[in-house]
């Protein structure tokens, strides 16, 4: 089974490539939705009804089977050896991709919240929040590709 998957590594590399590029861009979507969620629709509204669905479609039909996929081909990776332990690029990589996790959860906890109705943050919060992502890819890209540590 090993030697197959050391076979088809570079297909492992690339699912995992794309995968981060779906997940990436819902999480770089979903703070902006909650923006304009937060400032343009009233609980209950048909505006705020549409942004339910959109934001739920967007976090079970894109950035949750994208996650997983990403997840698991890093760790398909991880567990072939291609990754450097005593290197500091790679403990940096680790911990930003589970803070990226996070923010992917505490996003759909906030979904729930807009869901049910209780939603207290404002547009300008998911503006900051909607950084978070990109500060992460940055680290990781320079991390993996450049790796200056």
């Amino acid at each position: 089974m090993i030697e197959f998957l050391y076979t088809i590594y570079p297909w492992i590399k690339a699912l995992h490539i794309m995968a981060v590029i779906a997940w990436m861009a819902g999480l770089f979507y979903l703070p902006r939705l909650y923006v304009y969620h937060a400032e343009r629709a009233t609980v209950g509204s048909e505006l705020d009804q549409t942004f339910q669905i959109m934001e739920e479609k967007l976090l079970r039909v894109i950035m949750n089977p994208s996650m997983i996929v990403a997840w698991v081909a890093g760790l398909i990776m991880l567990g072939l050896g291609v990754f450097d332990w005593g290197a500091a690029w790679s403990w940096i990589k680790i911990a930003s991709v589970l803070a990226m996790t996070w923010a992917h959860m505490w996003m759909a906890a906030r979904r729930k919240e807009f869901a049910a109705g209780t939603n207290t943050r404002t547009g300008r919060q998911y503006r900051i929040f909607n950084e978070v992502p990109t500060v992460l890819m940055f680290l990781i890209v320079i991390a993996v590709i450049v790796r200056p540590f």
